[in-house]
């Protein structure tokens, strides 16, 4: 199998092992691309959970509306990309809104 290095796309990504079956050029650049997106949505979503954990320890401080509002902003702007879909960006919003106003 051929090993293809993905140079630059962060600390501890593993060599792409392309398969045997993958001979077009093209074929090649989209298992790359692929990669390359797989790596930039991992880190997004990894975001994305660590905004709304701070916003649910966060409750009922000072500094919960202003983690409330990155919270929410980084869930939209993940449904924007289409990291992740418009309805589960709602959904996740409506269950924080209602997990801090009941923490109130």
């Amino acid at each position: 199998m051929e090993s293809l290095s993905v140079g630059g796309w962060g600390i501890g990504c593993a060599p792409i092992v392309l398969s045997p079956m993958a001979n077009i050029k093209s074929q090649k650049k989209r298992i790359l691309t692929n990669a390359k997106s797989a790596d930039r949505n991992k880190a997004i979503k990894s975001e994305l959970r660590t905004r709304v954990r701070t916003a649910q320890s966060a409750a009922g401080t000072p500094e919960g509306a202003e983690a409330l509002r990155l919270a929410v902003k980084r869930i939209d702007m993940a449904a924007a990309k289409g990291i992740i879909h418009a309805n589960a960006a709602a959904r996740r919003k409506s269950r924080l809104m209602r997990q801090l106003n009941a923490s109130k």
